[in-house]
């Protein structure tokens, strides 16, 4: 490792993160499913789970978790309740899976509000039954006063990925198109402004919300034979820390292909535009939490978007680019005067503690 302390940027989600997990972490607990280096594990168990009629659905099970030390636990659009529901829902969607049960742990700091606390858990219950999830296990820890910064939460996720869906990373393909599923950078923004008590002439909401039933409705087959199918959909990731910028190159780098965007094609809502111009920030690296990439055939691109628009959570849905041969492992972006960027992975920590 090149540092001998841990520094904020290594849980920034951008190059010192990456660097972090595959130099530390992944040299030690190296095997097939952590390789993948996805937002959840796919397991193969020999797992079937029946539906109502006694066939089973799928026999690969969907494992993750994650943690979650926002700051603040409240800002406009949500709360850190529904944010650790959401991120853990969202991580199993991306593998194809349908999530079905959530643990939930808590360290709680002595002296915390106990009517917050009760406002997180009452958010957290009705976003699980938003994204048709329960949560079925958890566990509770108090430390001293000083000894944690009010609430953190931790949960984990099991789903399960029906047969014939295979998404991944690493399976973005030459030809491929690259969809993103809505407004980019309004969660980042959200939370600094609540942070800061920032104001940018119009008011910006996080976009936190569970994926899940966007991504089946992706999924699910056609009506017609015409129609898109899972085959049709070849990656997904939800561009959370390091934002957009950085979850192209992750799968640019995974799959071992170029990725090209448009920068007029990228949609941005004029106050997270007028938010990042004034602070000095790239709304491509902004996270988001309410949001996916895909990665689709080119043949199904417009289908497939077609339907997310018909989702609530993939309305603004747009194709923004295309993957390529060349340069492999790197993503460039047509910029709106006509010239050429390189979109390198976010480097250093732009908003800490936003997830």
């Amino acid at each position: 490792m090149a540092y001998d302390r841990v520094l904020l940027a290594h849980g920034s989600g951008g190059i010192l993160s990456r660097d972090l997990v595959e130099k530390l972490f992944l040299r030690r607990f190296d095997n097939p499913a952590l390789a993948c280096m996805d937002d959840s594990a796919a397991l193969n168990l020999g797992f079937l789970l029946p539906q109502d009629g006694g066939q089973a659905i799928g026999d690969q099970l969907a494992f993750t978790t994650d943690s979650y030390v926002v700051k603040p636990l409240f800002w406009n659009g949500g709360n850190i309740g529904r944010l650790a529901v959401c991120g853990t829902v969202n991580d199993l969607a991306m593998v194809g899976a349908r999530p079905v049960w959530l643990t939930a742990g808590f360290i709680i700091e002595e002296g915390f509000s106990m009517s917050v606390l009760e406002s997180v858990a009452e958010t957290m219950r009705t976003t699980a039954d938003e994204a048709g999830v329960s949560i079925v296990a958890g566990d509770t820890k108090v430390v001293e006063r000083g000894s944690a910064d009010d609430l953190f939460i931790n949960t984990a996720g099991v789903g399960v990925i029906p047969r014939g869906v295979t998404i991944s990373a690493r399976n973005a393909r030459p030809g491929d198109m690259v969809i993103v599923s809505g407004y980019i950078g309004d969660h980042g923004i959200a939370v600094l402004s609540q942070r800061e008590g920032l104001e940018f002439g119009t008011d910006v909401v996080s976009d936190v919300a569970p994926l899940n039933a966007l991504v089946e409705a992706i999924l699910r087959p056609p009506e017609s034979d015409s129609g898109p199918t899972s085959e049709s959909v070849h990656a997904l990731r939800d561009p959370t820390r390091g934002g957009l910028g950085t979850t192209l190159n992750e799968i640019a780098q995974q799959s071992g292909v170029g990725i090209r965007i448009y920068e007029d094609r990228v949609p941005v809502r004029e106050g997270v535009a007028t938010a990042c111009e004034m602070l000095g920030y790239d709304p491509l690296y902004v996270a988001n939490e309410g949001k996916l990439v895909a990665v689709v055939a080119r043949c199904d691109a417009e289908q497939v978007l077609e339907v997310m628009r018909k989702q609530r959570y993939g309305e603004n849905a747009a194709i923004i680019g295309e993957v390529t041969d060349e340069p492999r492992g790197k993503v460039v972006m047509k910029t709106a005067v006509g010239g050429t960027r390189i979109i390198n992975m976010l480097t250093g920590e732009m908003l800490p503690r936003i997830c």
